[in-house]
């Protein structure tokens, strides 16, 4: 691995100026290496970040990912990871027709590092500084405590999808000065909605007394508002001044909790392995992003890729290379998802949308077909408008707003089916649904969504702890609940109950019998023998390392 030479730095600093003149943003700084086939495969599972802590499960990726590349050899063209500065990677046989292309790219995914309001809590610090010193620590903590680092390490991942990515994300975004007093935190958000819980008209009421007061008195409203507010409610006070004795209670996750409430972890011979969890728990948050804005990352660096680069006057006499290379990155698969195709035309779509003038309300009362397809006020702001988005949203946002019924349409997508062909004894494939709302819900059932789990403290007492996962139809999977649950006995020091929700299986409908088509070979839908599901409330208990189940 080493540095791009002059020459190759030389076009990367004019895609920059090409790239800042179009619009997009990033840092001047950058670093760019030059890496072999065979240093990409032991990057990937680091995530491509060479200093990150060693673990045996990244050795057997990489065995796994080699055995892969051995039956299928491939050239991964470039990686990049946010970083200060960001740091890229490029194969060591690219064309300088083709680092255009890829600079151009990379520049896009820097943008979006630097600029979408979802990485906002990686813009502070340089994380391959940070993970070097982690991975230092580990490696002295193995020398010094040998195997069980890799067990703390085990315990601590299997529960790392469960940090507490936003509140951590809101908790960096500044907010201004409040110009009132705990005392109205307290009254309106605690007394009366909790202690009080009156109704709403009574709370609209209440407010509206509170804010005629400010109009009036300005800073001396408190003094009055409380005077009648004591009178009404003598112990409003007492019950306030408790209030700010109490130190908060709330934590962000699981592996908070566990390093702030398990007297196993807090044990000062065992306070290493707290080291552990909060270095696994930092790198968990930092990923969380990259996973949850895949589709708009790739399709944001897509859409610059293409649009800067058929700009560039160095793209002559390579204009079917572009577009076999092109072609194979953001082709749109007719079964299945590609996040370079789908980002890039759904940015392309939304900035006609924009150009067209079709974001606004008078268009979307539009019922017709013809003229929702002619309809056209040249507002001009379409890279405003994807500018914007780049900033603010994240794939499900991004997704759920943007995935309509002419998107679809336009781009004649579809979701698939699955049925077995009878006479073949195969599967066939075939359109289930052109329905914007079924495209949708097909998409974003692909996305990552961790189980939401949370403490609850009130049933946590007696050196026990409960976790509650808060049930959205999409059941845990039982093969990791072992385990995993084993792990967090052992940081908790104590039993573990988990309460959450499972399928009961009822008996299989019986279809009417169809009718043979003559000419027509015989098949059968994968849903064509629906159950009806139901579920049951269960919880699970690991004490003394075994694993227990009762129903709720």
């Amino acid at each position: 691995m080493e540095l791009i030479d002059q020459h190759t730095k030389k076009i990367m600093e004019g895609c920059k100026k090409r790239a800042r003149d179009a619009g997009l943003s990033f840092q001047d700084e950058s670093l760019e290496y030059i890496v072999t086939n065979r240093d990409l495969l032991e990057l990937s599972p680091k995530n491509m970040i060479p200093t990150l802590y060693d673990y045996w499960v990244h050795d057997v990726e990489v065995m796994r990912e080699k055995g892969k590349y051995e039956l299928y050899p491939h050239n991964p063209y470039e990686t990049v990871i946010n970083t200060r500065p960001a740091i890229s990677f490029y194969n060591d046989n690219n064309p300088d027709w083709l680092n255009v292309m890829i600079f151009y790219h990379v520049l896009g995914h820097i943008d979006f590092f630097q600029n979408n309001l979802y990485f906002r809590h990686t813009w502070d610090y340089d994380f391959t500084g940070e993970a070097l010193s982690d991975k230092r620590m580990f490696t002295r903590l193995r020398a010094e405590k040998g195997r069980w680092v890799e067990y703390i390490i085990e315990f601590a991942r299997g529960i790392d999808n469960l940090v507490g990515y936003h509140k951590e994300l809101s908790a960096k975004h500044e907010r201004p000065a409040p110009d009132h007093s705990k005392k109205v935190d307290f009254y309106f958000d605690i007394f009366l909605q909790k202690v009080k819980k009156i109704r709403v008209s009574e709370y609209i009421k209440e407010i509206e007394r509170f804010n005629s007061c400010r109009r009036e008195m300005g800073g001396m409203c408190e003094d009055s508002f409380f005077s009648d507010v004591e009178q009404n409610h003598p112990e409003f006070n007492t019950m306030f001044n408790k209030s700010l004795d109490k130190k908060p209670k709330e934590t962000k996750d699981l592996l908070q909790f566990l390093m702030m409430n398990s007297k196993m972890l807090n044990n000062e011979k065992n306070n290493w392995m707290k080291t552990i969890l909060q270095i696994v728990r930092k790198t968990s948050l930092f990923f969380q992003p990259q996973i949850r804005t895949k589709i708009m990352n790739e399709g944001w660096a897509s859409y610059w890729h293409d649009t800067l680069f058929m700009k560039d006057d160095r793209i002559a006499g390579h204009e079917v290379d572009y577009a076999r290379v092109n072609a194979g990155v953001t082709s749109m698969p007719r079964v299945g998802l590609n996040p370079y195709a789908l980002g890039m035309r759904m940015f392309s779509y939304i900035e006609e949308l924009a150009e067209k003038g079709k974001m606004t309300w008078d268009f979307q009362k539009i019922k017709d077909a013809d003229e929702r397809r002619d309809y056209d006020k040249k507002n001009g702001n379409g890279q405003d408008q994807i500018f914007k988005i780049r900033e603010n949203l994240c794939d499900f946002t991004f997704l759920n707003t943007f995935v309509d019924q002419d998107f679809v349409t336009k781009n004649k997508l579809f979701v698939s089916g699955k049925r077995l062909n009878e006479s073949k004894m195969v599967w066939e494939y075939y359109v289930k649904s052109r329905n914007a709302a079924d495209y949708r819900d097909m998409l974003l059932t692909q996305l990552y969504h961790p189980p939401h789990i949370v403490i609850d403290l009130e049933k946590s007492d007696n050196g026990q702890l409960y976790l509650v996962h808060k049930f959205e139809e999409k059941p845990l999977i039982k093969d990791f609940l072992d385990n995993t649950m084993l792990g967090i006995e052992y940081l908790w020091g104590g039993p573990v109950h988990l309460e959450t929700h499972e399928v009961v299986a009822q008996p299989t409908k019986s279809m009417p019998p169809t009718i043979p088509i003559p000419g027509v070979p015989p098949q059968r839908d994968e849903t064509e023998r629906k159950q009806e599901i139901q579920w049951q409330r269960v919880q699970y208990s690991m004490e003394d390392r075994k694993l227990s189940k009762k129903k709720l």
